[in-house]
């Protein structure tokens, strides 16, 4: 996983409340057994007039004018300004995957939900929450400045904009570390390696057995 320190980004804004992992990342490209390879078809239905399944070379699709990310001020965003309730719906894991592989590092928003908001954490992507009013006069500087970016400093958690003014947010310790030294859950579990094979060799040579397989 990717580690977060600090990243500064252009800002892309999503300006509908209660976004789902549908719109998101549609139910026809869940079909993959892989873990690339869905960032081109994030919002997919928004992103494109014609209906798309996977294995679609991009470069032949429909791309919708009136998207948001298909507007060349948005081109490379890797912030992502939403509203309330980002990524309710379904529980599936395919919508930060989705966003992550688009370029996206962050996503500021209201609230979110549960699932989506723990599922970020453990791919290497920060949903931010800031109060409503914070995120709205966002929403306002980002539409009225062409290539507005925003400096997201995990250590000391603030958003800082381009002024300089910041905005404060919180985030849990264990989450941070996390991110800040680039730990999924098996990253995590490696640390412990060492102890992982003394553990398997004692087993090992109290049981011998174990290591057996039965005839079919």
């Amino acid at each position: 996983m990717q580690k977060f320190t600090s990243h500064k980004g252009l800002v892309a804004p999503m300006d509908r409340e209660n976004v789902d992992t549908d719109a998101i990342i549609p139910k026809q490209f869940l079909k993959s057994i892989r873990k690339t390879g869905f960032g081109p078809n994030l919002f997919d239905e928004w992103r494109y007039l014609d209906h798309g399944e996977p294995g679609q070379d991009p470069a032949t699709r429909k791309p919708n004018p009136d998207f948001v990310l298909n507007q060349p001020r948005y081109q490379g965003a890797s912030i992502l300004l939403a509203r309330k309730n980002f990524g309710c719906g379904s529980s599936r894991e395919h919508a930060p995957w989705a966003l992550d592989q688009y370029g996206f590092r962050a996503i500021i928003a209201p609230s979110y939900a549960d699932i989506f908001f723990n599922n970020c954490f453990k791919n290497g992507l920060l949903p931010i929450v800031l109060p409503e009013h914070q995120v709205a006069q966002l929403f306002d500087e980002v539409h009225a400045f062409p290539g507005y970016q925003l400096t997201i400093d995990l250590e000391r958690q603030v958003v800082v904009k381009p002024a300089g003014e910041e905005f404060a947010f919180d985030v849990q310790p264990f989450r941070k570390f996390c991110l800040a030294n680039g730990l999924d859950d098996i990253g995590l579990t490696l640390r412990q390696a060492d102890k992982i094979r003394d553990f398997e060799a004692r087993r090992l040579a109290q049981k011998p057995w174990l290591a057996h397989t039965l005839a079919p």
